[in-house]
């Protein structure tokens, strides 16, 4: 009686192992010796759910640009961290459009930073416009707007919106990027222009002179431009040290794309979709008309992925 439960409750105690390292990983000691790690994918697991609810981690796990330390980086640093309303302001209005920047980048494996970039250019506010008449979170000047395929008439604007703006962009940076070799050149052409970039490496070269970003003699505003990029990537890559807190911005689309075939006020889109006229036009800001206008071709307009459903059910009653 006493053999059997002795091999009882070692049967037991068999099963009882197998069923905990059925999940495990085996791994080696400094012996030699096989060991089993059991909560190694449980840690993996939270690693991925914090990935899956929040965009920050996705974006601080992307960057590829290597910074070079510098007091005008510190200086940037201090100054936004001067600044938190600013910085929550700016971060907020970027939930609307960062998960879709950001997906962008990574199909490209360009660097993250560079989803970064329209906080430096706009504080990612689609409708701004600089004294050089520049348009959109990425500002665009007209003529290389135009280059780039970003209509501009009467209707519309597209330097303001948010998906072929953000990939004449991308375009743009991947284009400087080939020709000039790095990031930092590439960045520093996008803000000065790749004309005044490309005279100024060769003077240096004439003058057998490093021809570096670092090393360039460029605008003020263009010397603080990767500087300025650095500083906001430190920042929301340990917001804590600055004294800040980052806005939680879920890692999924904020809005999702709607076909419009017929011309329609936008105040009307708007009640369809029970969202806030000041919703649509920050979703839609290429749109300069209180009518969207369709003439061969379909329109396409932003709405919040929440109210597509809303909005289609209504429309069918209309048209």
């Amino acid at each position: 009686m006493n053999f059997k439960s002795n091999s009882l409750l070692r049967t037991l105690v068999l099963i009882l192992f197998f069923s905990i390292t059925t999940n495990a990983q085996s791994e080696t000691n400094a012996l030699g010796q096989k060991i089993t790690v059991i909560d190694q994918k449980e840690n993996s697991n939270v690693i991925k759910n914090t990935y899956k609810y929040s965009i920050w981690p996705r974006i601080n796990n992307g960057y590829q640009m290597k910074e070079r330390p510098s007091r005008r980086i510190r200086n940037f640093e201090k100054w936004y961290s001067k600044r938190p309303e600013y910085v929550q302001r700016m971060l907020e209005r970027s939930e609307k459009y960062l998960f879709y920047v950001v997906s962008e980048v990574e199909k490209r494996n360009m660097p993250m930073e560079i989803a970064l970039l329209p906080m430096i250019e706009s504080a990612y506010n689609p409708i701004a416009t600089s004294r050089q008449k520049a348009a959109g979170m990425w500002q665009f000047i007209p003529s290389t707007g135009k280059i780039y395929g970003l209509k501009q008439n009467w209707w519309v604007d597209d330097r303001r919106t948010v998906m072929e703006a953000t990939n004449a962009a991308l375009n743009y940076l991947e284009k400087l990027h080939k020709e000039f070799g790095t990031w930092e050149l590439a960045l520093a052409s996008y803000n000065a222009g790749e004309g005044r970039v490309g005279r100024s490496i060769k003077r240096n070269k004439r003058n057998k002179k490093p021809t570096g970003y670092y090393s360039l003699r460029l605008p003020r505003e263009t010397k603080n431009y990767v500087p300025k990029l650095f500083a906001i990537k430190n920042i929301i890559s340990n917001p804590k040290k600055y004294g800040l807190d980052l806005p939680k911005i879920k890692n999924q689309p904020y809005f999702e794309v709607v076909k419009i075939n017929k011309n329609i006020d936008t105040q009307l889109i708007a009640r369809l979709a029970e969202v806030s006229i000041e919703e649509f036009r920050l979703l839609n800001p290429q749109h300069k008309r209180p009518v969207i206008n369709v003439k061969n071709v379909p329109q396409d307009i932003n709405l919040p992925y929440q109210n597509i459903h809303i909005f289609n059910c209504k429309l069918q009653f209309i048209w």
